[in-house]
């Protein structure tokens, strides 16, 4: 239990720096327009193998602090997915990045969140998902 918990707290870790990585790039590129299309055609690729990844680690969403974090991962693209293509319509309409900016700034908050329901679990050290 004590590696589960020592890998889940490194999973934390890894959800809380691409967090900041993604507000980074976000910042770096604020002054470009994105490709509506290409958005588009990325997300909607990503969204089907997320949510196949999602899917496939449904029944494990109560499990240990590992299968929970790898769920938790999936869950986040999915909606980040979502997101971006979302944000891919705002893009084609306005014909701006601020579609694009709203939503990066949206997914950073999903990494830190997943980031400190994996830490309240790894720091346990008991490795279970808390049952309520």
């Amino acid at each position: 239990m004590r590696y589960r918990a020592m890998a889940a707290f490194a999973k934390r870790a890894t959800m809380g720096l691409f967090g900041l990585w993604v507000t980074g790039v976000t910042a770096w590129h604020a002054c470009t327009v994105p490709q509506a299309f290409t958005m588009r055609a990325v997300g909607t690729a990503a969204l089907l193998a997320n949510a196949i990844s999602f899917a496939l680690l449904w029944a494990f969403r109560q499990g240990d602090s590992n299968m929970r974090s790898a769920w938790i991962w999936r869950r986040h693209d999915v909606l980040g997915n979502l997101a971006v293509m979302l944000a891919a319509l705002g893009v084609f309409g306005t014909g701006t990045g601020w579609p694009d900016i709203a939503v990066a700034f949206i997914m950073t908050s999903l990494a830190p969140h997943g980031a400190w329901v994996v830490l309240g679990q790894s720091d346990a050290g008991v490795g279970v998902a808390p049952t309520g």
